[in-house]
C-alpha cells in the first residue's frame, strides 16, 4: 500500500469524506438519544383522567410532562394589527429597516439592518381538549423555547429617495433599501404541545410551569406526534448523509488505489 502513490489532494478528499461521515453519524446518534428521552416523557391531554392522576400524585405535581391541547384564551384574545378576523394569545410585531452601506475597501454596497423595533403582547391562555371540561393554564409562555409563533403578515416597503435624501447618502455613504413589517401570532384554536412541570391547585386548576429541576420549558405549535416525527425525520437525514459521505469516501479511495496501481503496472512494464 505504501508503494502505491496517491496524491495529497485525493487523500484530503477521502479524509474529509470520512470525517463528515463520522460527524453525521455522531449527530444521528445524538438525535436518537434525544428521541428516546422524548418518548420517556409522559404525554397527556387535558381531561378527567389527567385530573385523577394529578390528585393521586405526591404534592399534586408531575415534574416533567408533555401536554397537548387546543389554545383557548382565558379572556379576550389579541387582535391582529394587519389581518382581519385573526386572533391570538401571543402577538409579536417586528419593524426593521434594511439599509445599504458603502464599503470603501471592497468598493461595494453591503446590506445591514437598523432600527429594529419589536413589541410583544400576551394574554392568559389555556390548553383544552374540547368536550372534556378540563383545561391547563400555560404560565410564563415567553420563558419557553420552541417554534410556537406563526407569521401571519409580512410586508416590504421600498424606500423612496428624494433630493435631500440623495445628498444625505453622499455624505453618510448609507441609503435606505426597504422597511420590513412582520406580525407573528400564537393563534386561538391552534394545537399546542407544551413540555414542562404540571401542578394542580385549588381542586381543578391545572397549570403548566417552567420546570424547577432545570429541564427545558418547551412550547411547539403542533401535536405531539408531529413533533416526534420531525425529530425522526432528522435522524433519517443524518443517516442518509452518513451513508452518502461514507460511500463517497470509500469509492474515492478505491478509485485512487486502482488508478495508482494501474500506473505502477505501466511503469513496471516499461
Amino acid at each position: 500500500m505504501s508503494d502505491i502513490p496517491i496524491s495529497s489532494l485525493t487523500l484530503i478528499c477521502v479524509g474529509s469524506s470520512f470525517a463528515f461521515s463520522g460527524l453525521f453519524y455522531h449527530l444521528c446518534k445524538q438525535k436518537r438519544q434525544e428521541i428516546q428521552k422524548l418518548k420517556e416523557i409522559p404525554k397527556f391531554q387535558p381531561n378527567e383522567e389527567l385530573l385523577k392522576i394529578l390528585k393521586a400524585s405526591p404534592h399534586k405535581r408531575l415534574q416533567y410532562v408533555a401536554i397537548e391541547g387546543q389554545i383557548e384564551p382565558d379572556g379576550e384574545p389579541l387582535f391582529s394589527q394587519y389581518v382581519p378576523r385573526c386572533f391570538g394569545v401571543i402577538q409579536r410585531v417586528i419593524v426593521q429597516e434594511h439599509w445599504k452601506v458603502w464599503n470603501s475597501i471592497t468598493k461595494t454596497w453591503a446590506h445591514t439592518k437598523k432600527n429594529n423595533k419589536q413589541s410583544t403582547n400576551t394574554v392568559p391562555f389555556s390548553l383544552v381538549s374540547f368536550g372534556s371540561g378540563v383545561s391547563v393554564k400555560v404560565q410564563s409562555p415567553l420563558e419557553a423555547s420552541g417554534l410556537y409563533l406563526e407569521q401571519v403578515y409580512r410586508r416590504l416597503r421600498t424606500a423612496k429617495e428624494g433630493f435631500m435624501g440623495f445628498v444625505a447618502q453622499e455624505i453618510t455613504q448609507e441609503k435606505p433599501k426597504v422597511l420590513e413589517e412582520c406580525e407573528e401570532l400564537l393563534r386561538v384554536g391552534a394545537t399546542l404541545t407544551g413540555f414542562g412541570e404540571l401542578v394542580l391547585e385549588r381542586g381543578r386548576v391545572l397549570k403548566l410551569l417552567p420546570p424547577r429541576d432545570g429541564r427545558e420549558y418547551i412550547l411547539v405549535a403542533t401535536d405531539y406526534k408531529s413533533f416526534l416525527q420531525r425529530h425522526e425525520d432528522s435522524v433519517t437525514m443524518w443517516k442518509l448523509l452518513t451513508a452518502v459521505f461514507g460511500i463517497a469516501g470509500t469509492a474515492l479511495l478505491a478509485w485512487a488505489i486502482y488508478k495508482a496501481y494501474c500506473r505502477q503496472n505501466v511503469k513496471r512494464d516499461k
